[in-house]
C-alpha cells in the first residue's frame, strides 16, 4: 500500500513537471471538471485564450528576456477571480520555489473575493496536499520551504512598497497578479516594473479588472503602453456564465453608450472619469488633427512659455494660433533665465508672435531679462482670481476655456505626453460649486506628471490678445480676458 502511494506521488510529480509552461493543460488536469461542483463547467474562450497566451510567450523563452505582461479589462461576472486562482495554483505547482504577490484595488476586494475564490479552488486541486493555504499565503508544506515557495496575498499602501520593491527570486519563478487594477496606484505598479529585473528568471505579469478609469497605468496598458502587453476586452455578454438579463437591464436603463455601459457589461473605458476635468473623446478629436490654414491664419499668435517645476519637469514652448497649437520646444531644467529668455525672444520674432504669456511660478527671471531686451511679455499668476464666475481661480478659467476650446474644433499634435497631460487633472468638489483642478503636487502624489504641454496650451487662454500692427515691438495691444474670450482669436 505504501509502494502504491510513494508511485502514485511520483507518477503525479512526473505529471504535474509536463505542465511547466502549459498553465491551461494544468487547469485541466488538477481539477475535476464533469464532477460535483464543476459538473456541465469548462473554462471559458477568453481564459483559454489568455492561458494560452502565456503558454505560447513560456514556450518562446520570451519570459528569461523580458517580462510576460497580460492585461484584461472587462464587464462583470466573467470569471476573472477563478482565472486568478488557477494561474496562482499552476504558478506554485509546476516551478519549485515560486514566488508571487497578489494585491487588489482594495482590501476587502482581496480578502473577500480574490482569496476566497483562490481557497475554493484550492480544495478540489490534485496538488493540495503540497501546499498550505491561509488567509493571506498559500505556500510549501515543507518547512524548510515556507519561505522560498510561497505567494502572498497583500494589501497595496504608496507609504510601504517594500513587498512590492523585493520581487526577486533569480533563476526561477515569480508571478504578480493585480485584481481589480484600475484602481491600484501608480506608484504601486512602479515599484512592480522597477523590481521585476531578475535575469534568466520566469516573470509572469497578470492585470484584471473592471476598466473603470480612462487613466493611470491600467489604461496605458490599453494605450500607451500596448506595445509591452498583450490585452484583452472582454464583453460580459460573450461570455457562457453571465446574468444576461441583468446586463439587458442596465443596457436598458443607463443606454448602450452610457460610461456605466461601457465599465459594467462592454469592458471599455469610460469616456470621462467621475473627477476628470476634460473627457477623453474631447481630447481624441483634437490630436493630430490638420487644419488648413484659412481656418486660422487670421487669429493672433500667442506664444506660451511653461517653466519647468521640478528636476524632472522639462520647459515647454507652444504656440496658439486661433484653433491651432504647437509645440515649439521642450527643453531639460534651465535655471539660466537669460539663456531661455534670448530663445523665446527668437521664437517670437520667428513666428511673428502677437503676445507671449509666461508662467509666473518660475518665469519672473525671464520675464524680467526679456524686459531689459525691450520685450513685452506677460506673467500669468495661476493662483489669481478667475476674470468669470464658476471658476476657483485663473488656473481652472484657463483650462476651462482650453476645455470650450477643444470641444469647438481645436487642433493639438499627435503627442501622447500632451494626450496624457490634458485628460490627467481631475477636479476638486467645492463647498459653493465652483471649478477647482488639483494641485500640480497631487497630481504627482498619484503618480501623474506635471502636465506642463497641457498648462502650456491652457495659458494661451489667460489674456485677450488682439493681433499686433507690423512692429514687432509695439505696445498696448494686450489686455486682460474680463468678459467672455474669444475661442477664434
Amino acid at each position: 500500500m505504501e509502494k502504491e502511494k510513494i508511485d502514485y506521488e511520483q507518477e503525479l510529480i512526473n505529471d504535474i513537471a509536463l505542465f511547466e509552461k502549459d498553465p491551461l493543460g494544468f487547469v485541466y488536469y488538477a481539477f475535476p471538471w464533469g464532477e460535483k461542483s464543476l459538473k456541465d463547467k469548462e473554462p471559458e474562450e477568453w481564459q483559454i485564450e489568455l492561458l494560452n497566451q502565456i503558454k505560447s510567450k513560456l514556450e518562446q523563452g520570451e519570459s528569461v528576456n523580458e517580462v510576460i505582461q497580460t492585461a484584461v479589462a472587462s464587464g462583470h461576472g466573467i470569471g476573472k477571480s477563478a482565472l486568478v486562482a488557477w494561474l496562482i495554483l499552476w504558478a506554485i505547482s509546476t516551478y519549485d520555489d515560486s514566488k508571487g504577490v497578489v494585491t487588489a484595488n482594495t482590501d476587502r476586494q482581496l480578502m473577500t473575493k480574490t482569496w476566497p475564490e483562490l481557497t475554493k479552488w484550492y480544495q478540489m486541486c490534485i496538488t493540495k496536499h503540497w501546499f498550505k493555504c491561509t488567509a493571506t499565503a498559500i505556500y510549501s508544506a515543507e518547512t524548510e520551504h515556507e519561505k522560498t515557495w510561497r505567494i502572498d496575498a497583500i494589501p497595496w499602501s504608496i507609504s510601504n512598497t517594500e513587498a512590492f520593491a523585493g520581487l526577486h527570486n533569480e533563476g526561477k519563478r515569480i508571478i504578480v497578479i493585480y485584481d481589480e487594477a484600475s484602481a491600484v496606484d501608480d506608484k504601486i505598479w512602479e515599484v512592480t516594473e522597477g523590481a521585476l529585473t531578475d535575469a534568466n528568471t520566469q516573470i509572469i505579469w497578470c492585470v484584471f479588472g473592471n476598466p473603470t478609469r480612462n487613466t493611470g497605468r491600467f489604461r496605458d496598458c490599453f494605450r500607451r503602453l500596448k506595445h509591452r502587453w498583450f490585452t484583452k476586452q472582454i464583453d460580459s455578454r460573450t461570455v457562457n456564465i453571465t446574468n444576461k438579463e441583468q446586463l439587458q437591464k442596465w443596457i436598458d436603463d443607463y443606454g448602450i453608450d452610457s460610461d456605466f455601459a461601457k465599465v459594467r457589461v462592454r469592458g471599455m473605458f469610460p469616456s470621462m472619469s467621475a473627477k476628470q476635468f476634460i473627457s477623453v473623446e474631447d481630447v481624441d478629436m483634437a490630436f493630430g488633427k490638420h487644419l488648413r490654414e484659412e481656418q486660422f491664419n487670421f487669429a493672433p499668435k500667442i506664444l506660451s512659455v511653461e517653466p519647468a517645476w521640478e528636476g524632472d519637469d522639462p520647459l515647454i514652448i507652444g504656440i496658439r494660433q486661433g484653433l491651432a497649437f504647437r509645440i515649439l520646444r521642450k527643453i531639460p531644467k534651465n535655471d539660466n533665465d537669460i539663456e531661455i529668455a534670448n530663445i523665446v525672444a527668437q521664437l517670437e520674432d520667428l513666428e511673428q508672435a502677437d503676445g507671449v504669456v509666461i508662467d509666473q511660478g518660475y518665469g519672473t527671471g525671464i520675464v524680467s531679462a526679456g524686459r531689459t531686451m525691450g520685450r513685452d511679455w506677460m506673467l500669468v499668476c495661476y493662483s489669481s482670481s478667475s476674470p468669470e464666475p464658476g471658476y476657483k481661480n485663473l488656473r481652472a478659467y484657463m483650462w476651462g476655456k482650453m476645455k470650450e476650446w477643444l470641444k469647438s474644433g481645436g487642433a493639438i499634435p499627435s503627442d501622447q505626453e500632451m494626450y496624457d497631460d490634458l485628460i490627467g487633472p481631475e477636479t476638486i468638489p467645492t463647498m459653493d460649486g465652483v471649478i477647482q483642478l488639483e494641485a500640480k503636487k497631487d497630481m504627482k502624489a498619484r503618480g501623474i506628471p506635471s502636465p506642463n504641454k497641457g498648462d502650456c496650451l491652457a495659458q494661451t487662454f489667460a489674456f485677450n490678445i488682439q493681433k499686433k500692427n507690423k512692429n514687432p515691438f509695439s505696445k498696448g495691444n494686450l489686455k486682460f480676458a474680463v468678459h467672455e474670450i474669444d475661442l477664434w482669436g
